[in-house]
């Protein structure tokens, strides 16, 4: 008998935890088995999570309950068009990370096991249907990031990587802080039940309810990486080795994703929310945007002006949410082109650095690089795509924004920090190729382009070609999910009138 679709959504969380284990026991006895178990799970992952994807693009939220306990009794992990879509993202994301590690992994121990923890994390914190086992997957990924982060590199990634534990602890806590009040005033931690709960509480209990979504959405801003919670970035995807770079292209977007999904489907119903949380939020993005930009203009260092972007990029998908139905629909949609671009063009940074010899990533005068050529044309695509220009899908997304905004209020601001912002990028990418390949000296001495990590470009390129070819199915589906979005009511009625199974024989309860 073929199982349900439903039955699935526990897979892309379970099958990379039963990897990683796998992985460990491997390590000592058959080490040479680790990268190929490891990217054969990685694509099986992938693959179902594009399955999801059609499953959800046909309008059903798909719902497991863990353990066959009833919403919110027991654990549940739901499936709509948003968590669909990140699922997708993510696999892609996954499985060119993992094809330009193919040089490091080999560089130290336990490479492979944290990259499929990393894995059933982000996957976990996406399908997952209630705030506390968010918060468990949370922990699942950033533990796996800090062993990631750390894998062969020195001190400089040391110091960051300090910085990164110390930030996300304190934002961990904040989380149990929140999680608690929630649960203390509604008795519920499910995303379903909290929406019907949270608008009949009482007046000084709603209180309560509020002061633990500011928590909640404090914790989202740092892994987000909105301002002034987001100083940690930059230097902390600077010291990342490229693939692990790559892989944290993704990481931002967990925490845009919790943004999105408590701000619409927990608190949509919440007239607080709405007059106070997502106009507190679009100037948070705003301002993010602006110190992006800033940083851009100002580093010295190549792999620091692409974690700039991704500061510009979580600006500008924040305050796009909260400008209504059609501003989120091309946020989604510049969601997926961002994170494509940005990965690449960390694997293409690195590989520059590789080939400059004392100098790295650092602009000015330096040895002329070994493949120029393949560099220089990687470096303009990656450019033009990461700063949103005309024709790749940068471009469209950031029109479908625009158009989605409206007449939204001081939407004129996003116009000027959005095509301000790319002005800026622009500008600042341009500075840094003609520093990098136009000004050198001497002979090449750098090592080339590994093939993992032409690989792991290829196919971003190809995932980011896709989404340029497809641009009006891909923008018919980002809408379609922030329409699913602005109904809270349809999650809600999915996940709690989701019966348990019954056994052979017995009917349900």
């Amino acid at each position: 008998m073929t199982p349900a679709p439903e039955h699935w959504l526990v897979v892309p969380i379970v099958l990379p935890l039963f990897a990683a284990v796998l992985l460990l026991l491997l390590e000592r006895i058959r080490p040479a088995w680790q990268a190929p178990i490891s990217l054969v799970v990685t694509l099986a992952v992938a693959v179902l999570a594009f399955r999801l994807a059609a499953i959800a693009d046909t309008d059903r939220i798909g719902v497991y309950l863990l353990g066959n306990w009833r919403a919110p009794f027991g654990i549940v992990l739901v499936l709509d068009r948003l968590a669909a879509l990140m699922l997708a993202l993510t696999g892609v994301i996954a499985v060119a990370s993992l094809a330009a590690s193919w040089r490091l992994a080999g560089r130290g121990p336990h490479f492979h096991a944290f990259f499929q923890m990393q894995l059933a994390g982000l996957n976990g914190a996406f399908l997952t249907g209630d705030i506390f086992n968010l918060f468990v997957f949370f922990e699942v990924l950033l533990i796996a990031s800090y062993a990631l982060l750390l894998h062969q590199a020195g001190g400089r990634a040391l110091r960051a990587g300090m910085h990164y534990v110390v930030i996300n602890l304190i934002g961990a806590s904040l989380f149990l802080i929140a999680a608690s009040l929630l649960y203390g005033v509604t008795g519920s931690l499910n995303f379903a039940d909290l929406a019907g709960r949270l608008p009949a509480l009482p007046e000084w209990d709603a209180g309560l309810a509020r002061g633990a979504a500011l928590l909640l959405l404090v914790v989202f801003g740092v892994k987000a990486a909105l301002l002034p919670l987001g100083f940690w970035l930059p230097e902390t995807y600077g010291a990342a080795p490229a693939p692990v770079a790559a892989l944290f292209a993704i990481m931002t977007k967990v925490g845009i994703y919790a943004i999105i999904r408590v701000t619409f489907t927990v608190f949509g119903g919440d007239d607080w929310m709405t007059e106070w949380g997502h106009p507190a939020l679009y100037v948070l993005g705003l301002l993010t945007i602006v110190f992006g930009a800033m940083g851009a203009l100002a580093t010295k260092r190549l792999v620091p002006l692409i974690a700039y972007l991704v500061l510009i990029s979580s600006g500008m998908l924040i305050a796009a949410a909260m400008l209504g139905v059609a501003a989120l629909g091309g946020a989604l949609y510049y969601l997926v082109h961002t994170t494509l671009a940005v990965a690449g063009m960390f694997l293409v940074v690195h590989a520059i650095a590789d080939q400059r010899g004392p100098r790295a990533d650092r602009f000015g005068n330096g040895p002329p690089l070994v493949q120029p050529t393949l560099l220089g044309v990687l470096f303009l695509i990656g450019a033009v795509a990461a700063a949103g220009l005309p024709p790749l899908s940068g471009f469209i997304g950031k029109v479908l924004m625009l158009q989605g905004s409206g007449q939204a209020p001081s939407v004129a601001w996003f116009w000027a920090a959005v095509l301000g912002s790319g002005l800026l990028a622009t500008f600042a990418l341009a500075r840094a190729g003609s520093s990098v390949f136009w000004k050198t000296h001497g002979m090449a001495t750098g090592v080339p382009m590994a093939l993992g990590n032409r690989a792991g470009v290829a196919l971003l390129a190809v995932a980011g070609t896709l989404l340029f070819v497809f641009a009006g199915d891909a923008a018919r589906y980002s809408l379609a999910s922030a329409q699913q979005l602005a109904q809270p009511r349809l999650y809600a009625g999915a996940v709690m009138s989701q019966t348990p199974v019954s056994p052979p024989g017995r009917t349900s309860p």
